[in-house]
């Protein structure tokens, strides 16, 4: 599944809606398509709805191979998508494992409606995947990058991703979001209300300490 949208933590292939998309606003959806481009990931979180979500075949997130990037502009091309409000980078696995083919998509998006924002959802470790500064590269395409900050502390943010770089993820993780800051309109870090209200607010004191929005979202596991 390619392109797909969401309802209360349901994934809806866009497929089974109309070319025009006027019925996901008669259906209750906020008119956000996300980019579903691969199963690739750098972490293994212990949350993942990878491991812990059942999906019907139709609706699965899982890619049985990855689509080109002239397969996502053809699936695009499907749609009227003049009334959508966002367009959001996030699949089954990390988009920016696909660094460079995302943002030719981004681009080619921002070239056919330069009206509609783009967010790309992230765990922040590009940096790392790559082995070089990637915040660069979704200037002017990218319109607001979330990212997972998921713990206030190294040692519980690798207890929680359980990613391939050790505890310099996490302090590399953050770096990438204030380098964000240089190239996209809004950086916005998230974690879920499961991890209590205390882990919260210390959350809260780190992006504070770095100057970086918190936003806290609902978790939806089943």
């Amino acid at each position: 599944m390619i392109l797909y949208t969401a309802k209360k933590g349901v994934y809806y292939n866009l497929e089974d809606f109309r070319s025009d998309l006027s019925d996901l606003k008669e259906n209750g959806f906020t008119n956000k398509i996300y980019i579903n481009m691969t199963n690739r990931c750098s972490c293994s979180c212990t949350f993942c709805l990878r491991g812990l979500k059942d999906f019907d075949e139709h609706n699965s997130l899982w890619l049985k191979e990855e689509p080109t990037v002239e397969e996502v502009k053809k699936a695009f091309g499907k749609y009227d998508w003049s009334g959508v409000k966002e367009i959001v980078f996030c699949g089954f696995g990390e988009p920016t494992m696909r660094l460079e083919d995302i943002c030719e998509v981004a681009t080619w998006l921002k070239e056919q409606h330069p009206e509609i924002p783009i967010r790309l959802n992230t765990n922040g470790l590009s940096d790392l995947v790559f082995e070089k500064p990637t915040a660069h590269y979704f200037d002017g395409i990218i319109d607001t990058v979330s990212i997972s900050l998921n713990s206030s502390s190294a040692e519980k943010y690798l207890e929680i991703t359980r990613n391939r770089y050790g505890l310099a993820s996490y302090d590399a993780m953050l770096s990438f979001a204030k380098d964000c800051q240089n190239y996209i309109p809004n950086v916005v870090m998230t974690v879920v209300d499961v991890i209590g209200q205390e882990e919260v607010e210390a959350c809260r004191k780190v992006c504070e300490k770095h100057g970086l929005a918190l936003r806290i979202r609902p978790y939806e596991a089943n």
